[in-house]
């Protein structure tokens, strides 16, 4: 069967790609920068890239006619500022206008519990987008989960952001909510098993995990997992606000992301009983099961995705191919260079940079530029990264995004998503002569970006000339120029 993917290089939809093509599946997946999608891990299946732009119905005329079902997996939770709701309304608009031309039968739509009467402004745009994909001339078949734990995943992070991180917690009240966490491997069970099941067509269903508890329970349980010992203390003055600012401060979660998340956690979000777990014969995994798989996949470095690639940002929402052509004019540059005796072991350690692995030189720099960018409303550097040796581009990379992975071109580019007056570029390259490359390029924007340049100059000097070197380790053959 052909099946159209949305959001492709989404933490969902990379869970799922492997599942369809693994059971013989043509699928088409969506994404609006090619440049970020990897098909060399997937060449030996029927897959195809289409480049579309849901809020451009032009691009849609790139989706064939020809498709048997489509899943809708576009969300908006990390989007900044007051109008995600019309986007993600215009968004189903267009793919329901789109998908009514075709030959599918069923659109999958992965939603949240939506229960309560008084919802968040997320659980709101999600129930309006149901409704308007609910309209189409195919079968709707809706899928409404609240937390899902797995390796890469949102609510995981977090959760073990704040349990390893703070011995006591000093908690406001929506800790106390309850809720029904589902473990990833289900949610993919269950988007794979409705696939053209009559029986859920024009239908929608709730599903969660066999555990309901808490989110204090919830981070209890994963400290027992984690053999820790944790104190939790809830307080009743701790505003949204406020809420909002401890899980950002705290967590790897962007400010815009954690506001949506605590709107979201003053809502309980349990689920109607149904009948679909034993129609589709799914085993539901519990919630320390879930966190124990979580970590297996952790340990053995095969996190397939991870939500923090998916944060929405300037510099996906334009695509990558935006920021490739590295500016001339205008710009400040600090250049290294190193004569190399084995390139293929300073390709390694490239490869290798940031998250665990650190920069090769003043760390704790790196660190205190972490933190100031935290302060000052960025990601910071608890991003870090999904693989620790492995990169491809529309990677995250501690407050970088990875542009350009090439092994065949030697070359590592990275563009700066930390609060800058202006835009920086970092690049690594092996040329023909086998001389090691560093380039950092900075356009700044007006006199503030000037001035932020100079006031950094002295820092730049040793810390890129040691990182250079430390790359280079022991096959530099000459010194860095």
């Amino acid at each position: 069967m052909k099946i159209l993917l949305t959001g492709a290089t989404g933490y969902i939809a990379q869970r799922l790609l492997p599942v369809l093509l693994e059971n013989g599946h043509e699928v088409i997946c969506c994404v609006r920068d090619a440049n970020r999608f990897n098909t060399e891990k997937y060449a030996s299946y029927n897959l195809k890239v289409i480049q579309v732009n849901f809020l451009d119905k032009e691009t849609l005329k790139a989706i064939p006619d020809d498709i048997d079902a489509a899943y809708y997996l576009i969300h908006s939770m990390s989007t900044t500022g007051e109008d995600f709701k019309e986007l993600e309304e215009t968004t189903a608009l267009h793919f329901r206008e789109r998908i009514g031309q075709t030959a599918a039968k069923q659109v999958i739509y992965l939603s949240g519990i939506i229960n309560e009467q008084k919802l968040s402004k997320h659980l709101e745009s999600r129930k309006k987008v149901e409704e308007v994909l609910s309209q189409g001339t195919y079968a709707l078949t809706t899928l409404r989960a609240g937390i899902i734990v797995g390796s890469g995943s949102a609510s995981f992070e977090i959760i073990r952001d704040l349990v390893e991180k703070l011995p006591v917690m000093i908690t406001p009240r929506w800790v106390e909510t309850l809720c029904q966490p589902i473990a990833i491997r289900n949610v993919i069970e269950f988007l794979y098993g409705v696939l053209l099941r009559g029986e859920t067509y024009k239908q929608s269903f709730d599903i969660g995990g066999p555990d309901i508890m808490s989110y204090k329970q919830m981070l209890l349980q994963f400290a027992a997992v984690r053999k820790l010992k944790r104190r939790i203390f809830v307080v009743p003055v701790m505003t949204p606000r406020l809420s909002s600012y401890w899980l950002y401060f705290v967590t790897s979660t962007s400010y815009a992301l954690a506001v949506n998340l605590v709107d979201s956690m003053k809502v309980e979000v349990v689920c109607k009983e149904n009948k679909l777990k034993d129609l589709l014969g799914i085993n539901l995994i519990n919630y320390k099961r879930a966190i124990a798989l979580a970590f297996d996949k952790i340990e053995q470095d095969q996190v397939l995705s991870s939500w923090k690639d998916a944060l929405t940002s300037n510099t996906l929402y334009y695509g990558i191919s935006k920021h490739m052509e590295i500016p001339v004019n205008g710009c400040f540059k600090d250049k290294r260079s190193l004569k190399i005796a084995d390139s293929s072991k300073v390709l390694k350690r490239i490869w290798a940079i940031g998250g665990s692995n650190g920069w090769y030189y003043g760390n704790w720099l790196w660190g205190i530029r972490g933190h100031l960018d935290k302060l000052a409303g960025g990601v910071g550097l608890r991003r870090g990264r999904k693989h620790p040796t492995e990169i491809s581009a529309g990677d995250t990379l501690d407050f970088w995004r990875v542009l350009l992975a090439s092994k065949t071109e030697k070359r590592l580019l990275l563009y700066a998503e930390m609060r800058l007056p202006g835009e920086a570029w970092l690049e690594f390259k092996i040329n023909s002569d086998n001389v090691l490359e560093q380039t950092a390029t900075f356009r700044p924007l007006g006199i503030a970006g000037r001035l932020y340049w100079y006031a950094v100059l002295p820092f730049h000097g040793f810390i890129f000339r040691g990182m250079i070197r430390n790359i280079a380790a022991e096959s530099r053959l000459a010194t860095v120029t």
